[in-house]
């Protein structure tokens, strides 16, 4: 019987990120909610949302940080107004029974601006769990609002299928790469 004891995975705290405890408040104008998806598998089709919530709440360790987000699947923007439509559509995302995806993260991890984030994704009533690379830009001291901002890329891919989105196989690639670019202001009380 062996008597080495198994090494312990180093505890990330919330030191190792330079944000105040409590509820970071979005800032929606430096903000951004992306995506790319695959058209008749020779290019890509790009496109945003321009309505979106988000909450960052962060707490005394890195088990208690706290992400979340919703997106309103009408305000789909792909640059075409006639296709925005038909995205719209019953035929496609379906927004009348589909109105929001929303996202709630479960467990987040890494260390300096690498990070691994997990969470539960909704489109409708169906989820499913997805894990984001987020790369953290920092923090700053903002002259407008006096207020310590801090900046977020998270990007991964959601496959239709899962989401049960399985119109125009072949048409639409099966993989939709997604990038969101967050800006949170820190708590009103937090020191400067």
């Amino acid at each position: 019987m062996s008597t080495d004891t198994p090494a312990k995975t180093p505890v990330t705290s919330v030191a190792t990120l330079p944000l105040a405890p409590g509820e970071w408040e979005l800032d929606p104008h430096h903000s951004s909610v992306d995506f790319a998806i695959r058209h008749l598998g020779i290019s890509k089709v790009r496109g945003r949302f321009t309505e979106f919530t988000a909450g960052l709440y962060v707490g005394e360790t890195l088990d208690d940080v706290r992400v979340t987000a919703e997106i309103a699947l009408a305000s789909v923007d792909t640059g075409n107004a006639d296709r925005d439509a038909h995205t719209r559509s019953a035929e496609l995302l379906d927004v009348e029974k589909r109105p929001t995806m929303t996202f709630r993260s479960t467990r987040i991890s890494g260390d300096g601006e690498d990070w691994t984030m997990a969470g539960d994704l909704a489109i409708g009533n169906v989820s499913h769990p997805v894990t984001l690379a987020v790369e953290f830009g920092g923090v700053v001291d903002s002259p407008l609002d006096h207020r310590k901002h801090a900046g977020f890329e998270a990007t991964g891919e959601i496959r239709r299928g899962d989401f049960g989105l399985n119109f125009f196989p072949g048409l639409l690639g099966e993989l939709i790469r997604i990038r969101l670019d967050m800006q949170f202001a820190g708590p009103q009380t937090q020191d400067t």
